[in-house]
């Protein structure tokens, strides 16, 4: 009888269902094994519950465009009678399933279990409450389900070849408990090593210097950006402080056992505790198959050759190579890298599916690899010299539209690689911090911010060595003789629908001409001198921003709107009637007291305003009113950003409000309050008329900015979501986040790391030329000019 047959009308359980395997395991059930039914096990998310992600993260996936071709208009009805989504955690206990969720288990024939956490590096307790209790946790509701009356299950658990090491030699298909070269490695105890390590590094990440550490660098980082905000950030760093220590510490305790990671380990402790608890010596025994693939990777045929979800293990190190940022990497171009088509893999799990849990000559628990290093082994120095070949002949294009040459590697050992790339990290590093001190605008902070990129490019670069490396130089071998006895006895009918053999992989075929075109076409990466990812998300990003659909525009004024600070209209104003040598002296003291005004204006925004603005004790209110208008026609105006002056004007053509929030006095900011529909500005108290000095009222600064922000939409009903923020500092960060539309102008170096890591506009605005002229020409967005007349104010 044909597998299709034998399952026809089988009800299977599948968790994992939104990941790579997963996806397609159940897009092939549906499509293959008639009258079938799928239930999937779906963390809920924090805003759609199971069937929304199904919707969502299954079915719109381009895994399932064939089955959607084939059933055409019958699509939606079929899918939605044969796949069933219920709500559930394998990293929970009984899975967290409610009475449906264990009735819908209950009726299921088969349990493929392909949930994992399948990083290399995932912190050790999180690797030890999905992956080694995972299966367990699975079994254990098959098992209850059973005892309740419900369908007597068969339980496909899907581990990996490397839970039997990367050992030299051969490794044959059998329990770990079964291989004399096997650690036995008590389980129960790493789980609890694991649970405390947690509670321990969290109480390690509270003590007093640790905490002070956290919060310099989260200084370090945004500036005066505010307190709640830097706040987060700490905690933030804590949290990451936390997960490195236990990453660090599960690679660690993977390595001194033999496995190459945490991935390994836990997956090989998950098998060793699912045997233990419902293997068939156990006291309640649960009807099991292991299926141990290699490195999955883009299927060879189904459902469309090169489909792939997210990128594995390989694409991440082939896309770095192809953009010339990966000029060596570790590995042993005679030694074998396993890697496996998912749609092989797939098609393995059903015909085990079929076959039921017992295995050849009667094993109670049988173990299928699905690998190809011995059966159709790919050679490391083969695979490198074809991902060579093909991008000598595909490169990809860099920025200024030139191909990039790919590096020819001559295979250093790991550690080699190592201390040169964490060399370079530190090196960059300690450039990227003294540049944040520097008071970098415009592309200069550019260059702070590639060289953060450059720096995050070369960690990225140490992690798949650290993570791969392993895998590369591995001279371990996964024999098949168990999938093959099963290959054997399928018909020709079978082999041709479930094809799971690796002698039929032609990989010079498979590399070239399914692979590669497939990682390049998802890597949003430049295959042409005029294909410019960067470009076109610049360009949506600037749509969207002046979409007519927005409410609301806020800028900030300094390095934003016009090069000048507060220092300088204050300088400008003091000496404009001072003689020469009053003058000479009073830049003198204006230069020794600019360090100070410098440290306390990043320490803290507000406290450096209050005091600045005492150097106005005593200056006559009317004088100031009207030196402050031969202000801004003689100084600010010429330096001022006639885009940015534009893009005022443009959002107020799309119907925008607009709104000004400066540090700067309102005598000084007067000329520009016709441009927009408020401003909010620094006012100081009068008596006698005279400026005290002091403020009556002083502009919000860091989080102020933001709470102010959503006072004034909530007031006049405009949407954050759909306002607009233009700033230049990391002290504005709250600001630009609280608006659902953030734009960097001229960034100093902080913000331009921020904007860069987190996607957003970053527009370059220069001042206008042309001396002391009236007439500033808008340029850009349209032709006419902007004119200030000082007796009328008008714009």
């Amino acid at each position: 009888m044909l597998i299709a047959e034998r399952l026809a009308g089988r009800r299977f359980f599948v968790t994992g269902g939104t990941g790579f395997l997963g996806t397609a395991l159940i897009e092939r059930i549906l499509r293959s094994i008639p009258d079938s039914e799928v239930v999937a096990l779906v963390r809920p998310g924090r805003r759609s519950d199971p069937g929304e992600r199904i919707a969502r993260d299954i079915l719109r996936n381009d895994c399932f465009a064939r089955l959607r071709s084939e059933l055409g208009e019958d699509f939606e009805r079929s899918v939605a009678s044969r796949l069933h989504a219920v709500a559930g955690d394998v990293s929970t206990d009984g899975l967290g399933l409610d009475a449906a969720g264990r009735a819908l288990l209950a009726s299921c024939d088969v349990v493929i279990h392909s949930a994992a956490t399948v990083s290399f590096d995932a912190p050790i307790d999180h690797a030890v409450e999905v992956n080694l209790l995972g299966p367990a946790r699975v079994a254990e509701a098959v098992a209850l389900a059973r005892a309740e009356g419900g369908t007597p299950s068969h339980l496909i658990s899907v581990s990996t070849a490397y839970v039997a090491g990367a050992h030299q030699g051969e490794t044959i298909e059998r329990l770990l408990s079964e291989d004399r070269f096997s650690l036995n490695v008590d389980w129960e105890a790493e789980v609890r090593s694991a649970r405390r390590l947690r509670e321990d590094l969290e109480d390690a990440s509270r003590l007093p210097d640790r905490l002070r550490e956290f919060a310099k660098r989260a200084h370090d980082e945004q500036g005066a950006s505010g307190t709640h905000l830097l706040a987060a950030r700490a905690e933030r760093l804590r949290d990451d402080w936390v997960r490195r220590q236990l990453i660090d510490a599960g690679s660690a305790r993977a390595q001194t056992l033999g496995w190459p990671d945490a991935y390994a380990f836990t997956k090989a402790l998950g098998e060793r505790a699912l045997v233990a608890r419902h293997g068939p010596d156990s006291a309640a025994p649960v009807p099991i198959s292991i299926v141990r693939p290699s490195i999955i990777e883009s299927a060879l045929a189904e459902p469309r050759p090169g489909w792939i979800r997210g990128f594995r293990m390989a694409e991440p190190i082939i896309i770095s190579y192809a953009r010339g940022l990966l000029r060596e990497f570790p590995g042993v171009p005679e030694g074998v890298i396993d890697v496996i088509p998912v749609d092989l893999v797939v098609a393995a799990i059903v015909a085990v599916a079929a076959r039921g849990p017992k295995g050849p000559k009667g094993a109670e628990t049988p173990v299928y690899h699905v690998a190809s290093g011995v059966r159709n082994p790919l050679l490391y120095g083969d695979l490198v010299q074809l991902v060579q070949e093909w991008f000598g002949r595909h490169p990809l294009y860099d920025e200024k539209g030139q191909p990039i040459s790919v590096p020819e590697w001559s295979f250093p050992g790991r550690g080699r690689v190592q201390r040169q790339l964490r060399q370079a990290t530190r090196l960059m590093s300690s450039a990227e911090r003294g540049l944040k001190f520097v008071p970098f605008r415009h592309r200069q902070a550019e260059w702070a911010a590639k060289l953060e990129d450059r720096q995050t490019l070369a960690e990225r670069a140490l992690g798949y060595v650290e993570l791969y490396g392993a895998y590369t130089e591995t001279e371990a071998r996964y024999r098949i003789d168990r999938l093959l006895e099963l290959w054997g006895t399928l018909e020709d009918a079978d082999r041709s629908v479930f094809c799971f053999d690796p002698a039929v992989i032609d990989w010079p075929h498979y590399v070239s001409e399914v692979h590669l075109p497939s990682v390049v076409e998802r890597g949003r990466v430049r295959t042409s001198p005029t294909r410019s990812v960067g470009t076109d998300r610049e360009t949506r990003l600037r749509r969207a921003v002046l979409s007519a659909e927005r409410h609301l525009a806020v800028f900030d004024l300094e390095h934003t709107l016009i090069a000048s600070t507060v220092v300088d209209s204050y300088a400008w104003l003091a000496s404009r009637h001072m003689g020469a040598d009053a003058r000479v002296g009073f830049v003198a003291d204006r230069l020794g007291a600019a360090p100070r005004w410098l440290s306390l204006d990043r320490r803290d925004r507000g406290d450096f305003l209050r005091s600045f603005y005492r150097r106005y004790e005593g200056a006559a209110v009317e004088e100031l009113e009207r030196d402050a208008w031969d202000l801004f026609h003689e100084f600010l105006l010429p330096r001022s950003f006639p885009a940015g002056i534009a893009r005022v004007r443009h959002h107020r053509r799309l119907g925008h409000r607009t709104l000004l929030i400066t540090g700067a006095l309102d005598v000084v900011v007067e000329p520009l309050r016709p441009l927009f529909d408020d401003v909010v500005c620094a006012r100081m108290t009068q008596r006698e008329g005279v400026f005290t000095g002091r403020l009556a009222e002083l502009s919000p600064i860091g989080e102020a900015r933001a709470q102010l922000l959503d006072r004034y939409a909530t007031e006049h009903g405009l949407s954050l979501d759909e306002s607009i923020a233009y700033a230049d500092s990391s002290s504005d960060l709250a600001m630009l986040e609280a608006a659902g539309y953030p734009v960097a102008v001229n960034p100093d170096a902080r913000l331009a790391a921020i904007a860069r890591r987190r996607g957003w506009l970053v527009e370059h605005w220069t001042r206008a030329h042309g001396g002391t002229s009236r007439l500033l020409p808008l340029g850009g967005l349209e032709a006419r000019s902007l004119v200030i007349d000082r007796r009328r104010g008008d714009t």
